[in-house]
């Protein structure tokens, strides 16, 4: 089975919405308008309509033999901004000695932050139910191929990426985290508290304590889960810090999930990257895993196959050909997951 990745375009709403409603997520609302809204702002962006501050780029991986979307992903090209910044915990030490007393403790301290001049953000990657745990493995495919196109257009992005990764939630979806410090600042469960956050972030700065707060204060549970992921995000977790992906020492504001980045050109995706001429060849010893990417007037596409690679010559499987429309002596841009 053959699965493409590629910009999203209006005709997949159906199915992103299909696929949204398999879930609870705040970057795939099951709403068909927001849905839409998203897609047409992602058309915009990949036209170069919009200024990096409002870009948002959406994919979709395909399934090439049933024409269904299997996956999704997404780039905010600047996460954080003068109009909505981007807030965070920082998480720090703080030593307190005394003398008299000749014993000290190192606290773990957190402390709200604001960014108004934000990195790239990576996020938004949803798996169709009925793809999950297949040997093909989709979400690998919708999360790699991204960097490509960042590889491919430095400048429509920022020095730095930055992740958001979710945590640890109970079976009913609270956040232990929020429950023992956000809750307490707003008065507002969870769900609605971060359902609000991504069309008005003005009550994170009114109400959440612009003073430290000392880590050891919070319930043991809200301790636990801390910095952590959950364990359906640990593949992912994983597979960034494969990239280059390190902890930023800071911690989403409602469930405590730890946010992780890196230099951009440090990707190893992207540092790796280079443009290559593909030609057809079956006869070939094919070695390893390569991802190519290439642009087809405004649309994106891109995949994963065996490879061999002679003279700056790029040797790709007949059928990968076929299946990308490519042909021999086309331009690709190619790098491997090492």
């Amino acid at each position: 089975m053959s699965f493409k990745f590629r910009s999203v375009r209006p005709e997949d709403l159906d199915d992103i919405v299909a696929m949204a409603r398999q879930f609870s997520l705040l970057n795939l609302p099951a709403d068909r308008k927001i849905i839409s809204e998203k897609i047409k702002r992602s058309v915009d962006s990949f036209a170069g309509r919009l200024p990096k501050s409002e870009a948002q780029y959406v994919f979709v991986v395909e399934d090439i033999e049933d024409h269904r979307i299997a996956a999704t992903s997404q780039i905010v090209a600047k996460h954080g901004t003068p109009s909505t910044p981007n807030y965070s915990f920082k998480v720090f030490k703080k030593e307190h000695f005394s003398h008299d007393l000749g014993i000290g403790f190192i606290h773990q301290v957190l402390r709200m932050d604001s960014d108004t001049d934000g990195p790239t953000e990576v996020g938004g990657l949803v798996v169709d139910g009925s793809y999950r745990r297949r040997p093909e493995k989709v979400g690998r495919l919708a999360s790699l191929c991204r960097f490509l196109f960042i590889g491919m257009h430095l400048d429509l992005f920022e020095e730095e990426l930055h992740a958001e990764m979710a945590p640890p939630l109970t079976e009913e979806g609270r956040s232990e985290f929020w429950e023992a410090l956000g809750r307490r600042f707003t008065g507002m469960p969870y769900q609605e508290a971060d359902i609000l956050s991504t069309q008005n972030k003005e009550f994170i700065k009114t109400l959440f304590p612009q003073d430290d707060i000392y880590f050891c204060l919070l319930e043991a549970k809200a301790r636990l889960v801390m910095g952590r992921v959950s364990k359906e995000t640990e593949p992912a977790l994983k597979m960034l810090e494969r990239l280059g992906f390190k902890y930023k020492n800071q911690v989403d504001p409602f469930d405590g999930g730890p946010h992780i980045g890196v230099k951009t050109k440090d990707v190893s995706l992207i540092r790796d990257g280079c443009y290559l001429k593909v030609y057809c060849q079956d006869n070939v010893q094919f070695s390893g895993l390569g991802f190519f990417g290439f642009m087809r007037q405004q649309d994106f596409c891109a995949g994963s196959s065996a490879y061999f690679i002679e003279h700056d010559k790029l040797y790709l499987p007949s059928h990968v050909l076929t299946d990308f429309d490519l042909q021999e002596g086309d331009q690709v841009y190619f790098s491997c997951y090492r």
